[in-house]
């Protein structure tokens, strides 16, 4: 069974991006997370990521659509 929960960890691997970039996306609320244990350490529901990810591919074919798009 796949965790629900992932780390900030998690999110960059599956996305290929920093963890700069993966912190900046739940500081903004783009991508909805939770901070749990003394540490405050963020978790990303994988239900919210997929949800995150489908979004963007809506976004990026509204874009392409328009001719609004950078390469």
């Amino acid at each position: 069974m796949a965790p629900r929960f992932l780390t900030l960890a998690d999110v960059t691997e599956t996305l290929n991006i920093s963890s700069a970039q993966a912190y900046a996306l739940v500081r903004s609320g783009e991508l909805p997370a939770i901070q749990v244990g003394g540490r405050g350490q963020w978790r990303v529901e994988a239900a919210e990521l997929e949800a995150y990810i489908s979004r963007m591919y809506e976004q990026t074919r509204q874009r392409v659509k328009s001719g609004h798009f950078e390469e």
